[in-house]
This record gives structure tokens, C-alpha cells and sequence, in this order.
């Protein structure tokens, strides 16, 4: 890992927290930057391959949403929803000088990316949906509520590689042990000697907090999409974005390109050759 590809920068929310984002310089400035957004307990190393590639002609701003990875946990779990979400998204972009971006969102990252189509229509001028759409399938909301924050203590990296298998083995079931070490690696940070899952608690008690079956209808926020270019990847064998969904998505806009990641789960991670190639063909035709 080489930290001078990027650097640490930090921002403060509306409400006080230390909220942290990766900001990889473009190599070749001049094109609109891409802004990656994780998944529900994700963070920003889950995009570091994608970033180091995309720097060489773009600028990647990748951030920790709060209670993940380097920031600062809330106090209050209830704040951990999409409009809290937005709000600090905001302040990133204000932090970074950013005006108009490209957007990347994994899962609950692509929630957000439509939600910003939406809300602040001026800010994307492309956007990227990985393994999401405006319909997400009950089996698996069902799985990541019943594991979001409910992980047993591991005490050492062979533990935390194996908790890992466990929990997304379905979304990668041709992983190999070094794949599943480098997952892990990219899911723990070590303290007093043992390995720590970089999200906080808190953010399982705000998914089941929600009503059962009340996931929200986001077709009226997946049309906020149509003058934009868009591409949505697909996992094979995903059980968040089911393909009824995916050709729906396709039939409300006839325009959207469309990948499917062979073999791969909820999500993919966007180092599959179509994904890098569909990601880099997408953005070849963007200012």
C-alpha cells in the first residue's frame, strides 16, 4: 500500500463528527472527478484498486461514511440514515472544492448516488451503480439486516479472513484464502493486538430499526437519472439487485449501459475484468 498515491483528509459534519475521505489527485487533471461511495458497512479501501486506476486521469474522492472506517462514530445510531448520509456528502464535496462529479456507489453508496441525482441534480455528470437499484429484493435485506452489527469479537487476522467468508462467501464463492486475507484486511483495523470490524454497532441497530418489508419505492428517484449517463453493474448471482429489477431499470431507461459481473454475489468488487472494462469505457465518453 503507498500512501502517497492519496491523501488523509479529514472534514467536520454540521453536527461535530471527524468524518474522513481518501483524495487521490488526478495524475492528468482536467476531467471530472469521481466521487465512490460504499456500501451499508463498507468503507473507502473497498474502492482503493479502482481509485489508483482511476487517478490517472481523474481525480477519486473516496470517504468513510460516519461510523466506518477512520470516522468518528456517532453517538446517536438514529442518525445513521440517508439524509444524515447526504448532509455530510455535502460538506465533503465543500471541503473538497468539488462543484460536479462523477458518481461510483456500491449498494447503499448507489442509494445515495440516485438520491443526489434527485436532490442536487447540478452535482453528477455521469453516474455508476454497482449491484443496486431502486428496488431492493427481500431476501437480501433480510441477510444483511440479520448480520449488520452483529459480529462475534475476532482475535486474530485468521479469524477476521474466515468471519469474512462467512458473511460474503455467497458474493464470492471462488475466493481463495489470500482473497478472503486481503477482504479482511480491507474490513478490520487492529487494536491492542486483534483485529476490529471498521463499522460502528450502532449502524445495525438504525437497519432494523426500520419497519418490516419498508423498503422504499426509489423509482421516482431512479428517473432523476434519465438526462444523465449511467451505467448499473450487476452481480450474477446477486440477492440485493434481482434481475427483474436490473431489466426494469433497462426498460425505464433505454439508454443505460448494463453489465453483469459473472459468478459474483452482492457486490461485486469492481476488479472483474467486465466491470474494469465497462467502468473505464463508461468514463472514456465523459468530460
Amino acid at each position: 500500500m503507498d500512501v502517497s498515491k492519496w491523501q488523509d483528509r479529514y472534514f467536520a459534519s454540521a453536527d461535530g463528527l471527524r468524518l474522513y475521505y481518501r483524495d487521490y489527485a488526478a495524475l492528468q487533471p482536467g476531467r471530472a472527478p469521481v466521487l465512490c461511495l460504499p456500501g451499508l458497512t463498507r468503507n473507502c479501501r473497498d474502492f482503493e484498486t479502482t481509485a489508483l486506476r482511476l487517478q490517472q486521469t481523474r481525480r477519486v474522492l473516496s470517504p468513510d461514511l460516519r461510523g466506518r472506517g477512520r470516522s468518528q462514530h456517532d453517538p446517536n445510531w438514529q442518525n445513521y440514515h440517508p439524509g444524515t448520509y447526504l448532509t455530510d456528502i455535502g460538506r465533503l464535496l465543500a471541503d473538497a472544492g468539488v462543484e460536479r462529479v462523477i458518481l461510483l456507489g456500491t449498494s447503499l453508496g448507489g442509494i445515495l448516488s440516485m438520491l443526489i441525482c434527485a436532490t442536487v441534480p447540478r452535482l453528477p455528470a455521469g453516474v455508476i451503480l454497482n449491484d443496486i437499484g431502486p428496488e431492493v429484493a427481500a431476501e437480501g435485506l433480510q441477510r444483511i439486516s440479520g448480520y449488520v452489527g452483529r459480529n462475534a469479537p475476532v482475535q486474530n487476522w485468521d479469524e477476521a479472513a474466515a468471519q469474512m467468508r462467512a458473511t460474503y462467501g455467497l458474493a464470492m464463492p471462488e475466493a481463495s484464502d489470500e482473497d478472503w486475507h486481503a477482504f479482511a484486511r480491507r474490513s478490520y483495523t487492529e487494536v491492542d493486538g486483534a483485529p476490529r470490524l471498521d463499522v460502528d454497532p450502532g449502524v445495525g441497530e438504525a437497519v432494523r430499526a426500520a419497519p418490516a418489508g419498508a423498503a422504499p419505492d426509489l423509482w421516482p428517484v431512479y428517473a432523476a437519472l434519465q438526462p444523465l449517463p449511467a451505467l448499473a453493474i450487476r452481480g450474477e448471482v446477486s440477492d440485493v439487485l434481482s434481475e427483474a429489477t436490473f431489466e426494469r431499470m433497462a426498460r425505464e431507461k433505454p439508454d443505460l449501459v448494463r453489465v453483469m459481473a459473472a459468478r459474483r454475489g452482492h457486490p461485486p468488487l469492481l476488479d472483474e475484468p467486465e466491470c474494469v472494462d465497462a467502468i473505464d469505457r463508461f468514463l472514456a465518453q465523459l468530460p
